[in-house]
């Protein structure tokens, strides 16, 4: 990896660290000490995981690779959030993500096309998780490369989802008063609109797209 492409990776995962933090916070500003069971949280995500490369061998599956994608992305948002406890700042912790990335950021998304192979490495990958109750980054990488997942759309993927469930956070949805169906599409489907009109630069995506987000919400609510 070229010292340009280690800068573009090393911005992109602390973009999501900061990220992850401030979704972490806007939830429970002391989420530092309150020893949530991250590894819980991931294995269980593995079981869905699972489910959407397809184990039955009593019916027809195909693999629902779209789906599998935004499983990885939950369980990131927990090994993220990990990190973060145990680094203290989202620099330190990008530093400890970048030595056990690059190699994941070099090899792409070419992956292993064989369900067998794939479901070996998921139980793999929630063995070491439940054995360690820590989440294995090695073992994730290694996993979202025999799936496809490339460390540019694992970011946008990442970036999309975090953005919205912030924005939802800030609209009440806690409170239940926030309205996910907008102009007849649902909040996801105008995310994934908006995402795909933005330039990725890590400094300015996030707030890019929650501006165009902020935008939408208030055309509906003033019903224009």
């Amino acid at each position: 990896m070229n010292a340009v492409d280690e800068v573009t990776l090393r911005s992109r995962l602390q973009s999501m660290l900061e990220l992850q933090d401030g979704i972490n916070s806007k939830i429970r500003p002391d989420w530092r000490d309150a020893n949530n069971a991250w590894f819980r949280a991931i294995w269980t995500e593995c079981a869905e995981l699972v489910d959407h490369i397809g184990w039955k061998w009593w019916k027809h599956q195909s693999p629902d690779i779209p789906q599998v994608h935004l499983e990885l992305v939950d369980i990131f948002h927990f090994g993220l959030s990990e990190l973060l406890q145990q680094h203290g700042t989202a620099d330190a912790a990008a530093t400890q993500l970048l030595g056990a990335y690059v190699s994941y950021g070099t090899r792409g998304g070419a992956g292993a096309d064989n369900s067998a192979v794939r479901i070996s490495l998921v139980e793999a990958f929630a063995t070491s998780v439940l054995t360690t109750r820590r989440f294995d980054l090695a073992g994730f990488c290694e996993l979202a490369y025999a799936v496809g997942l490339e460390e540019q759309t694992l970011y946008e993927m990442y970036v999309g989802k975090n953005v919205l469930n912030g924005f939802r956070q800030d609209h009440g949805y806690k409170a239940g008063t926030y309205v996910k169906t907008w102009d007849g599409r649902e909040d996801n489907v105008w995310l994934v609109e908006f995402a795909a009109g933005l330039d990725k630069n890590p400094g300015t995506f996030a707030s890019e797209l929650y501006g165009q987000l902020s935008k939408k919400y208030e055309e509906v609510a003033r019903g224009g």
